[in-house]
This record gives structure tokens, C-alpha cells and sequence, in this order.
């Protein structure tokens, strides 16, 4: 209850700041924000960006924009397909030479891609948030395939260093958090990059 209460804060408070963008409404989604693009360069900029030659996405809106500079930067991107219904996609960059906008979309990426159970071992893994604490406490939008994606990749391939790209509103004191839910190293606004601290630091 306490998690579904903070999302819905989150979807309201977005809604009525004009914040949410399309799809709307941001109800039960990850929602899409004004400033996903900035937060999708400030991503960019990071070295772990740099080194990595395979990129993990999730399939929702406001990480489009990542996916795409993904497939421009040359780097193979893994997607996973909406509620991993479909197992996960594999786009290599050269097969989609000046179409990587439209690759980047859902319908784009069925189009070009490899589906596949066996992807290759990402560099790094980006993940949409409901919300997201400066300890890497995220919560999803309730169906649980963020933490699955996750869980799955740890399991599969260890630690690979998790960023979130979200507005500034979505990062809050406080998310609770159970035993199996999965955390995130690096968060993304449009203003400023956070290292997650662990709850032991000062």
C-alpha cells in the first residue's frame, strides 16, 4: 500500500506540473517527462557510457531518447520487449544506419532486431523509475518486469552498473523496499547526475 500511495503521488504531482508528457495519462506507466532527452545526454557524458559497447534498456518512453544515442554511439543495444512477452531484442548499430530514432521505438525495434533468450553481456543497464531514493531504492509501476529484467541480468551476467534516467520530482527521500527488489547504482535527471550512496556512508 505504501508503495502503490507514492506512486500515485508521483503520477498526480507530475500530472498537474505539466511534467508528464506523452502517452498520457501517466497512470500505470513509467511515466514520460519533460526533460527525458537532457537526462538521455547527461547519461551520455558518463564514463561508464563511454566504455560500454552493449547498452540494456527498458522498452518505456522516456528512455527512448537513450536507446537512440545507444544505436548512434555505435554500441549494440539489448531491449527488453514490453512485459518481456516477446524475450529481449538485440539491435547491432550498423544495421540501422540513420533509422536509429526510429529503432529506438518499440515498433522500430521488432522491425530491426534480433529476438533472442541469449543477448550479450551489457556494459551497462538502463532502467525507467516511478520513483528512485538517493540509496538506488526504485519502484516500478507495480508489475514487477523492471525487477525481474534486473534480477535476471545479475543472475545471468553479476554486477553490472544500473542507471535510471527520470525528472528531478521523482527523486524523493524515501522508497520502501523488500528483500528481493532490485537497486540502481546511477540516477539521471535533466540537472544533475547522483552516485547512490549506500545506507552505511555518512
Amino acid at each position: 500500500m505504501e508503495k502503490q500511495r507514492l506512486r500515485e503521488k508521483i503520477w498526480r504531482e507530475m500530472q498537474e506540473r505539466g511534467v508528464a508528457r506523452f502517452p498520457l495519462p501517466c497512470w500505470g506507466r513509467i511515466p514520460n517527462f519533460q526533460g527525458a532527452e537532457k537526462a538521455a545526454e547527461n547519461l551520455r557524458k558518463l564514463e561508464e557510457w563511454r566504455k560500454a559497447k552493449v547498452i540494456f534498456s527498458s522498452p518505456d518512453s522516456p528512455q527512448r531518447k537513450v536507446r537512440e544515442n545507444a544505436l548512434k554511439d555505435g554500441k549494440i543495444l539489448v531491449m527488453a520487449s514490453p512485459r518481456l512477452k516477446k524475450g529481449f531484442l538485440v539491435i547491432k548499430p550498423e544495421k540501422v544506419k540513420g533509422k536509429e530514432a526510429y529503432a529506438s521505438t518499440i515498433r522500430g525495434a521488432f522491425q530491426f532486431a534480433e529476438r533472442t533468450e541469449n543477448f550479450p553481456k551489457p556494459d551497462l543497464v538502463v532502467t525507467g523509475s516511478v520513483a528512485i531514493d538517493v540509496y538506488g531504492h526504485r519502484l516500478g509501476k507495480g508489475g514487477g518486469y523492471g525487477d525481474r529484467e534486473l534480477s535476471l541480468i545479475r543472475d545471468k551476467f553479476g554486477a553490472i552498473p544500473v542507471a535510471t534516467t527520470v525528472h528531478d520530482m521523482q527523486v524523493v527521500d524515501y522508497v520502501p523496499s523488500e528483500r528481493h527488489d532490485q537497486k540502481v547504482d546511477i540516477i539521471i535527471t535533466p540537472t544533475r547526475t547522483i552516485r547512490v550512496k549506500s545506507l552505511n556512508s555518512k
